[in-house]
């Protein structure tokens, strides 16, 4: 009587379970155990029935390797994807742990989630046949997923691996070029030499890149070229040496370094109109600034000047005001007292009222000269013009001109050392001496002296003049050779402020200098220095 195929299935099924060299169990997940382990299980998990393992409080398969947390995991993980496998260390009730090979895989069966539970203890030779296996499911999946072209050649040349980055590079399958010679891949031009560079590779093998100093190009089937970047490595099986070639495509490199280039270059241009136009701009301000400082040196000099020409004006006018006044109101005054003497026998008043008038003309005279002075002076119209001169003649005569100007008491004591003879502008030389002396005696009380001394060297002429007067402040000095400058002291003394200014402006053509010292209320030391040529 024929068996029925349910039967059947059942007795095969029953066969199976019962005499697999394997560990099979049913896992109930709601009861968190096993309901049924096969006799290969209970063997392997070192228990002494299949009721012990079933009714272990411990559940020794899950703690360790796993803690509650970890199982449930590997649990959700298994219910989810519908089959796992893992390996892990297992823990026998008795005896020592092993390494294993798990898979689980879910089913449910009347209305109950459950795992069947395959259960393998691996020995070495199986641990290493697996560990080549993943090791091989590795190697193959870098190979065929690098981003690289990877060419595998015999010591022959022939092409015994090529990745599908490879032939994509070149536009073959790689099936196409295994067996192939690798020189097909590249240019005619290179490729007669490619063969000696190959031999001489094989005799050194060596892990190294290749186009240091030469770019490298690989040629497509379509017979068009594009830049590589190859490098190469060896390996050794069965005592046979393969050579294994890296390959990368640079035209995209290339492409954009040629465009960073050209956007360097563009960059440098672009720099350096900027660093012109800068310079140009910079330039252009420097000489607008350097136009606006004279503008600016300009305007305040006409400033300055303008300011010294209202202090001029300032100083002229109170001069003018007061040293015209004075001599005028004495005229006015002598002129009036002389017509109150119509007699013959007041002729001596007369004669004192018309000596005061030509006193009074003679003091304006000498204010008009000294602006003419001025006047002359500055239009370049008064040159020195030198000659031969007795020194001791022009002292004595000058200081025989001023005699009328001594108050009483005063005397003038004048000595002149000069054995040599003297070339100077006398005409120049005696206007200095007469208004350094008449200076002297205008700011000197009466009965005292004033002294003149003349002394010649081989080169240069010396004169000095002193006096006892009211002197000057330091303060004062620094203004003393400006226009119509006069000291606080003696704007009660009739003068006009251009004495010293011209002396300086004389002695500058002559080329001499001079030089004051003085103390206030204790006197004044006037000191020139001209230089001295050879007489005629």
């Amino acid at each position: 009587m024929p068996m029925l195929p349910g039967a059947y299935t059942d007795v095969v099924a029953e066969l199976l379970y019962t005499h697999s060299e394997e560990m099979a169990g049913i896992y109930d997940l709601d009861l968190r155990w096993f309901t049924h382990v096969n006799p290969a299980g209970v063997h392997l998990l070192g228990y002494p029935s299949e009721e012990a393992l079933l009714t272990d409080p411990n559940h020794s398969l899950r703690t360790p390797p796993w803690t509650p947390e970890q199982w449930l995991r590997l649990c959700e993980i298994t219910r989810r994807e519908g089959h796992h496998e893992l390996e892990a260390d297992i823990r026998r009730h008795v005896g020592a742990p092993f390494r294993a090979y798990v898979k689980l895989t879910y089913f449910e069966l009347n209305g109950r989630s459950l795992f069947l539970v395959n259960l393998t203890e691996h020995s070495r030779l199986q641990q290493a046949e697996r560990a080549l296996a993943h090791s091989v499911r590795r190697f193959e999946a870098v190979f065929t997923n690098a981003t690289l072209g990877i060419i595998v050649c015999d010591r022959p040349g022939r092409m015994v691996s090529v990745n599908a980055r490879a032939g994509q590079l070149f536009g073959y399958s790689p099936a196409e070029l295994l067996g192939q010679q690798i020189e097909m891949l590249v240019p005619d031009a290179a490729s007669r030499h490619h063969a000696q560079l190959r031999e001489s590779y094989n005799a050194d093998p060596q892990v190294r890149n290749m186009g240091h100093d030469r770019p490298l190009a690989g040629q497509r089937r379509d017979g068009s070229t594009f830049p590589v970047e190859a490098s190469l490595s060896y390996f050794y099986l069965d005592e046979e040496l393969y050579v294994v070639a890296y390959i990368l495509d640079l035209t995209a490199k290339q492409a954009a370094e040629q465009e960073l280039r050209t956007q360097h270059q563009r960059v440098a241009r672009l720099n350096a109109e900027l660093e012109q136009k800068v310079i140009d701009r910079t330039n252009a301000l420097m000489v607008t600034l350097e136009q606006l400082e004279k503008r600016g040196d300009e305007l305040a000099l006409a400033l300055q000047a303008e300011q010294e020409l209202g202090e001029l004006k300032s100083r002229f006018v109170s001069m003018a005001s007061h040293e015209f006044r004075t001599p005028l109101t004495a005229v006015l005054t002598s002129a009036d007292l002389i017509a109150e003497f119509p007699g013959g026998h007041q002729q001596a008043q007369r004669l004192k009222y018309v000596a005061h008038i030509r006193t009074s003309v003679q003091h304006l005279n000498t204010i008009l000269e000294e602006f003419l002075s001025v006047g002359r002076i500055e239009e370049g119209k008064i040159e020195a013009h030198p000659g031969n001169l007795n020194l001791t003649s022009l002292v004595r005569d000058t200081v025989a001109d001023v005699q009328g100007l001594l108050k009483t008491g005063q005397t003038i004591d004048w000595q002149v050392h000069c054995p040599i003879p003297v070339r100077l502008d006398a005409s120049l030389l005696r206007k200095i001496l007469m208004n350094l002396l008449s200076n002297s005696l205008k700011y000197s009380a009466e009965n005292s002296v004033i002294t003149v001394r003349a002394s010649c060297q081989p080169r240069e002429l010396t004169i000095t003049v002193q006096d006892q007067g009211v002197g000057i402040s330091t303060e004062d000095q620094a203004h003393l050779f400006e226009q119509f400058f006069r000291a606080p002291n003696v704007v009660g003394v009739p003068g006009t402020g251009l004495g010293l200014y011209i002396i300086a402006k004389y002695l500058e053509l002559m080329g001499g200098t001079i030089d004051l010292h003085s103390v206030l209320d204790e006197g004044t030391l006037v000191t020139i220095r001209l230089p001295l040529s050879t007489p005629d």
